[in-house]
């Protein structure tokens, strides 16, 4: 496809579209709210046991052991090549949906899952490689509000052709196999970028841009109430230049970025503010992420996909709609974070918490659907707070780096309570327990953040009494 390049390709516009469409394509996916009812329904014919304790823990395992090299392969190839490695992976996933059958096969179907979600890091990445820094803010929110509106016009869309049409679930993962083939067609129009962030840099790296640092990879921009501010932090600091690749040998130039990035890494987490508020996001998405994968078998226990209505599609449309608003919101709300943001996530965890423990106790689907919406909002609400904490002074490789290494982290913990909790060769709990589980998990993460908050702020007040008290001492 090196034929269209030319002055076309070179304009922001022309990648920021195709980027868009595939990002679009690659989300409107409307069977996805309706995963369980199809493997325990006459198209796949699977017990619920077997959905939940040998087939969905696949989907852990395979994003665990493909996230780290498919990080470093995402820059290293510069993007474009993991981008139409994600669209073969979503084509063959959903044509294994599709026309395999037995639990093997689900489990095939759930490793070239992980490699999508692995291979998601390249989206957002790919577009910064391609166009300028004055851009990053706009097309920041073109490909973030891209599949926002994909992933709420997908749910939605399912929901209304099972509801109103009848439309089989058959049909609905062909739509869904028709629309990432569509994405994967896409990718081949991307122009194959110059430089990345890591391995092929071509400039000194440069922080995020605009008065509001637009977030690299992130779901929000900086609320227009953080001042913008110079922190002595050393992970504040841009890290040193890279060799480039021409001027080394390829394994010493490997070597000397990987060693580049631990310093960085180091530094990073050597704020101690960074470092909370990274063990909140590493915690928090380990738990989001756990309770996104197994709601629908909750769900289906509450109300059995094959003698009830099901509404699993409309509940997602509205719980991304929420979590989007809840997301903005953030940026027009005037909060003193340093001194308030982990009292917020000590509250809003203790509300997560609360939402998963009435979606144990509860055997009305009606508050199950009432406790997701809360869980999933209170969780966005959150995690955009502590994705502009995070990017607010760090440099966008710096940034992304974090991002990528807490998101690690957090997928470790899930592998151990996907081993511990799920997996039929652990415990093998039923749903129902692992949500009491998942709610205490959270009741932990309150207890920690609510104490770190009280700590802080008798601190700051301590410290500015002191300093009104020398300020007015003779």
């Amino acid at each position: 496809m090196d034929c269209w390049k030319g002055p076309v390709s070179h304009s922001w516009i022309y990648p920021t579209v195709i980027i868009c469409a595939n990002g679009f394509f690659t989300t409107m996916r409307p069977s996805e709210s309706f995963l369980t009812p199809y493997l325990t329904g006459p198209d796949k014919n699977l017990t619920i046991e077997e959905v939940t304790n040998q087939i969905l823990p696949v989907w852990t395992y395979s994003y665990l052991a493909l996230l780290f090299p498919v990080f470093l392969l995402t820059d290293y190839v510069r993007y474009k090549p993991v981008l139409l490695l994600q669209g073969t992976s979503l084509v063959v996933t959903w044509l294994l949906l599709l026309f395999a059958h037995g639990v093997v096969a689900m489990q095939v179907v759930e490793f070239f899952y992980g490699m999508v979600t692995a291979t998601e890091v390249a989206y957002y990445a790919y577009i910064y490689s391609v166009v300028s820094t004055q851009h990053y803010q706009r097309v920041t929110s073109y490909c973030r509000s891209v599949t926002l509106v994909a992933a709420t016009v997908a749910a939605a869309l399912g929901q209304l052709l099972v509801s109103l049409a009848h439309v089989s679930y058959f049909y609905l993962n062909a739509i869904s196999l028709a629309s990432v083939s569509l994405a994967f067609l896409c990718t081949f129009f991307l122009p194959m970028p110059q430089k990345s962030m890591f391995f092929h840099r071509k400039d000194a790296p440069e922080p995020l841009p605009g008065s509001d640092k637009g977030l690299a990879v992130g779901t929000a921009h900086r609320p227009s109430s953080c001042p913008e501010e110079t922190s002595p932090d050393p992970a504040a600091r841009s890290p040193s230049p890279q060799p480039q690749a021409g001027n080394a040998r390829p394994h010493g130039h490997m070597l000397s970025v990987l060693l580049q990035l631990g310093r960085d890494l180091r530094d990073c987490y050597g704020s101690r503010k960074l470092l909370y508020w990274s063990l909140w996001w590493a915690l928090a998405t380990a738990g989001f992420n756990q309770v996104v994968n197994y709601v629908q078998v909750l769900w289906d226990l509450r109300a059995p996909s094959h003698s009830s209505a099901v509404y699993n599609g409309a509940v997602e449309a509205i719980a991304t709609f929420l979590g989007s608003a809840t997301s903005m919101a953030v940026g027009y709300v005037k909060v003193n974070w340093d001194l308030s943001g982990e009292l917020a996530l000590g509250i809003f965890s203790a509300l997560d918490a609360g939402s998963l423990l009435l979606m144990h106790f509860t055997d009305n689907i009606w508050a199950c659907y009432a406790g997701y919406l809360a869980f999933k909002a209170c969780y966005m609400l959150l995690i955009t707070i502590a994705t502009f904490q995070i990017a607010v002074n760090l440099s966008m490789e710096r940034y992304a780096l974090m991002f990528g290494f807490n998101n690690f982290v957090a997928l470790v913990i899930q592998t151990i309570l996907t081993v511990v909790v799920v997996d039929s060769r652990g415990l093998g709990l039923d749903i129902s327990t692992q949500f009491l589980i998942y709610g205490s998990y959270f009741t932990v993460i309150t207890g920690i953040f609510l104490i770190r908050s009280v700590y802080t702020i008798i601190s700051i007040k301590s410290r500015n009494t002191s300093v009104a008290a020398e300020s007015t001492a003779p």
